[in-house]
Order: structure tokens, then C-alpha cells, then sequence
């Protein structure tokens, strides 16, 4: 008979970008090599990334710091709209104000969602085969984190909006057989100093 062990996902977003995001900046390297640190006692089985340059080199510097957890590019660890609501799924008095952000994205980002999202959902979250509990490390973006996040909590489709994770925070996800999913903790910056928290967060939410 099969069994199924425990599954924890840590979620990670890239560290601070440069403008133009082809690379980290200053602080977005050291935020990275400092959650590295953060995680160098946890029995990381593997890291995964978005394919994009900013969640590449956060991943490859979190990975400098633990002792050889391999690491592996994957695409639906990347950087796109989970999911695209329609409006009478949104509270009527913003529906409006959240359709009109998401057409301001590329529909490219949009489309790609329709597959990525879910196969995010079924590569990542859920316990896993086997008997020895798993911990692994996704390195990504804000809405992906969003996205899992949401489902973790049974939340309705659209409510990965308005779900914020800042750089180089930390979220875990644990998926224990016959049990729902439990979001241990959330967005933690607890590893980064003071001058290196809540970037990439919107400046309105920061407390």
C-alpha cells in the first residue's frame, strides 16, 4: 500500500532587482545570502526557480550558503498571472479597480497562467509520496506566492490579489496526509535587518 509523508514548501521571493531586472541589486544580494544563512540548518531536499534572471541569481545565492542542495530551474516557478477573475467572481466595489491592474499586464502573462497555475499547484503543494517528510525550497514572485498561498487557505481563485510578500521574505506551507494545509508562517523578514525589510512591498502596507 502507498503511503504519504509531509510536505514542507518554503516559499521564497527574489531578492531586491535592479531597475531594469536584470540582476539583484546591492541589498538584493545580501538579502539573499542572508536568508541563505536563515535556512542553512533546515534539511532543504532541493531548490527550485523561476527562469528569470532576478530569481536565478537569488536561488544560486541561497544555495552558496547551504552545503549542496541541488538546485533546478522551472518554469512554472516563474513570473506570470495565476489566475484572471471574472468580475462578477470580485466584490462589486472594487471588482472595477482590480480588472483594470490585471489588463495592464501583457496578455502574454496572463495566458500563461491558465497552465502554469495549476500545474504549480499540483508539482508543489500536497504531501508526498513516500514515508520521510520533504522540505523543499521555491524561489519565485510575488503572485506565485500569492497563488499558493490562497489555495493553501481554501481562499476563492481571484485571492491571490492583494496577498503581498516582500524580497528575500520567507513563507512555509505544511501538507500533512488527512489533514488541510496549514500556513505555519507568513512573509517573515525575521533574518533581514531592519534597512533591508519590506522591499518590494507596497509602501501604503509596510508596518
Amino acid at each position: 500500500m502507498a503511503t504519504t509523508a509531509t510536505r514542507y514548501l518554503y516559499l521564497a521571493r527574489h531578492g531586491e532587482a535592479t531597475s531594469d531586472e536584470s540582476d539583484l541589486t546591492d541589498a538584493g544580494r545580501r538579502q539573499a545570502v542572508l536568508l541563505g544563512e536563515r535556512l542553512r540548518d533546515s534539511p532543504l531536499s532541493g531548490i527550485y526557480h523561476g527562469p528569470l534572471p532576478r530569481a536565478t541569481r537569488t536561488a544560486q545565492l541561497i544555495a552558496d550558503q547551504l552545503d549542496g542542495v541541488p538546485l533546478e530551474m522551472s518554469e512554472i516557478a516563474g513570473d506570470y498571472i495565476p489566475y484572471v477573475p471574472l468580475k462578477e467572481e470580485l466584490p462589486p466595489e472594487s471588482a472595477d479597480a482590480m480588472l483594470d491592474r490585471l489588463a495592464q499586464f501583457p496578455a502574454e502573462e496572463r495566458e500563461r497562467g491558465r497552465e502554469l497555475a495549476p500545474a504549480a499547484l499540483a508539482r508543489f503543494a500536497g504531501p508526498v509520496d513516500g514515508d520521510e517528510p520533504r522540505h523543499e525550497l521555491v524561489v519565485t514572485h510575488n503572485f506565485l506566492i500569492g497563488w499558493l498561498v490562497r489555495a493553501a487557505l481554501d481562499a476563492p481563485k481571484w485571492r491571490w490579489m492583494g496577498l503581498n510578500h516582500a524580497n528575500a521574505a520567507l513563507t512555509v506551507i505544511r501538507y500533512a496526509p488527512d489533514r488541510p494545509a496549514s500556513v505555519a508562517f507568513y512573509n517573515d523578514m525575521g533574518h533581514l535587518p531592519p534597512e533591508l525589510r519590506w522591499t518590494g512591498f507596497p509602501p501604503e502596507l509596510r508596518v
